[in-house]
């Protein structure tokens, strides 16, 4: 019986399968980000000179409206 020598051109085809698989998978479950024109800032506020510097912004709005019954 002859001694066979391994196909390493197979090999390699499989392991840059397997590498491009899992490149596939991770890019996949990574998380989307919005474009930077998407993110709008509201703009700064002065402090008052006396304090009081609460305000009620967009994000406050939103937690008030979780909370209703």
């Amino acid at each position: 019986m002859p001694d066979r020598q391994p196909n390493s051109s197979r090999r390699k085809f499989f392991a840059g399968a397997a590498t491009a698989g899992a490149a596939a998978a991770a890019v996949a479950t990574l998380p989307r980000v919005a474009p930077a024109d998407a993110v709008v800032a509201e703009p700064a506020r002065v402090a008052p000179e006396k304090g009081g510097g609460y305000y009620v912004s967009a994000h406050i709005k939103q937690y008030y409206k979780t909370t209703q019954l």
